[in-house]
């Protein structure tokens, strides 16, 4: 699994608005300056984790972002999920694969298997909360 641009500024846009909750909403122009990402791409970001339930926006004067729930329920696991589409390593243990023809004989599904789980379990125990402290 290699997490993408889009996977990694979610997380880096989410961190700053954890950052910066003093405001009651935060405009993308903002965020966008301070993480020196393109603000067309965090529209695109935020347009997904808006529709999703993980941010609230307003559109308009005076809109922006705002999180909308406690830090510590922002796990990075369900917001990679979101963006990257899945977290498996191999595409047999992706939601929805066609079942594999050779998995009664695979001799690596076992390893594969647990890696996933170890990834899942590790990324579903972090939260935006435990990234603000760092």
């Amino acid at each position: 699994m290699i997490v993408s641009t889009r996977g990694r500024y979610a997380l880096r846009v989410l961190i700053d608005m954890a950052e910066h909750t003093d405001a009651e909403r935060i405009p993308l122009k903002d965020i966008a300056e301070r993480q020196n990402i393109s603000q067309k791409y965090i529209e695109s970001i935020m347009t997904l984790l808006s529709k999703n339930g993980f941010v609230d926006g307003v559109h308009g004067k005076g809109g922006g972002y705002k999180l909308n729930r406690p830090l510590e329920d922002y796990k990075i696991g369900d917001i990679l999920r979101l963006t990257e589409g899945t977290l498996a390593p191999v595409a047999c243990l992706e939601k929805g694969a066609a079942p594999c023809d050779r998995k009664e004989d695979c001799r690596t599904i076992f390893m594969w298997t647990k890696l996933d789980e170890l990834i899942e379990g590790y990324l579903d125990s972090v939260s935006i909360k435990d990234l603000v402290k760092m």
